[in-house]
């Protein structure tokens, strides 16, 4: 049966015989309000403006999680920290008990606007990726990587296309591709299907979920959609509207794996979850809405 419980005290864990890949302790991220010779323009001041307080979590080996609540809660400066590609206000994060302030090799990271180089070829850019992350492997070696990623996200006959002959699913799969053929510890994706049609979403979403069960790799997605969240996650992570935005509640999923969209959509547990993030969803949105009318 699946569990849910209330993070109020905002410590998160899980099974405390398992060692945490990841552990987030007391992060808190605040971006500096206008000052100075502005203020004396305006005649306003404007305070610090705090994104996300307080977050603690522990995310176990080879679990897939997804992150999700109302525009402007936080996810994305929550994943940019543990990316390393920005620096938390407060707090920690540990990978494997080691503190991590900057990008590394261990993760890898897939944007919702694909980040990929206009000017490479699918090829070039995940050769770029291959190189600068082993720069000392034997040639042979970096062509093998980069063909079985290329193989792996059904990309093969495209290597010599530049990103502006393909669909927007295409690039994606690109991006996928590069994240991948570092061979990261963790993967770390920001709303990756957020520009896809409904159709090319829904097919990525499968491929995700065939990608995951052959590689199992920790996973970490944010993402607005609730069927997306359930069909990849083991655990889902809600979060309250901002400012000062904190986790609200972490759903366990029980589907067992592998999965399929008729299967996970028949499990007993499958409504009754998501009408919990449907009513998170909602009532954090609307607390968002009356904050802006006040």
């Amino acid at each position: 049966m699946s569990t849910s419980y209330s993070t109020n005290n905002q410590t998160v864990t899980t099974n405390s015989a398992t060692e945490s890949q990841i552990s987030l302790r007391h992060i808190s991220k605040m971006f500096p309000g206008r000052s100075g010779w502005l203020n004396k323009i305006t005649g306003q001041a404007s305070s610090d403006f705090v994104a996300i307080e307080d977050i603690n979590l522990d995310i176990e080996h080879n679990t897939f999680v997804s992150i999700i609540g109302p525009s402007g809660c936080g996810k994305s400066t929550l994943l940019d920290i543990i990316a390393g590609l920005s620096t938390a206000s407060s707090g920690e994060v540990l990978i494997n008990g080691q503190v991590v302030d900057k990008p590394g090799p261990d993760r890898g990271m897939v944007f919702q606007n694909y980040a990929l180089m206009p000017w490479m070829t699918v090829l070039g850019n995940i050769k770029f990726a291959v190189e600068t992350v082993f720069p000392k492997m034997p040639a042979k070696q970096q062509q093998r990587i980069i063909k079985e990623n290329i193989q792996l996200v059904g990309l093969t006959g495209a290597e010599k296309k530049h990103p502006h002959e393909l669909s927007g699913g295409m690039r994606q799969r690109v991006g996928i591709a590069r994240a991948l053929a570092i061979n990261p510890q963790i993967l770390l994706m920001d709303e990756p299907f957020g520009a896809l049609d409904a159709l090319t979403r829904g097919f990525l979403q499968d491929e995700i979920e065939r990608i995951w069960e052959q590689q199992r790799k920790t996973a970490i997605m944010i993402t607005h959609s609730i069927d997306e969240a359930l069909l990849l996650s083991d655990r889902i992570i809600m979060m309250t509207k901002g400012p000062a935005a904190r986790i609200d509640e972490v759903l366990e999923v029980p589907f067992p794996r592998p999965r399929d969209r008729t299967t996970v959509e028949n499990h007993p547990d499958y409504l009754k979850l998501k009408q919990e993030m449907e009513d998170h969803l909602y009532r954090e949105t609307r607390a968002v809405e009356a904050a802006r009318i006040k």
